[in-house]
């Protein structure tokens, strides 16, 4: 369900919006931004279904014990 939300912008931030994003998608661009600084609890679902997938953290595993061996025969 969407809510409507009125903001107060500066005259040549709503110009920009208007001239770059286009009257049509502000709305959207917006939510764009806002959406991964307040909705923390789909970013938790994401880790938490990353870290089922164990095909895919076994090759994370195996790349960031890579990754380590790399620096540690590193000149110093």
């Amino acid at each position: 369900m969407q809510k409507k939300l009125t903001i107060t912008v500066d005259e040549r931030v709503y110009e920009g919006l208007h001239s770059v994003i286009g009257r049509r998608n502000i709305s959207q661009f917006i939510e764009s931004l806002v959406r991964p600084h307040v909705i923390n609890s789909e970013l938790e679902a994401a880790y938490h279904q990353m870290a089922q997938d164990e095909r895919r953290e076994s090759e994370a595993l195996e790349w960031a014990e890579a990754t380590i061996g790399d620096v540690s025969n590193e000149a110093r």
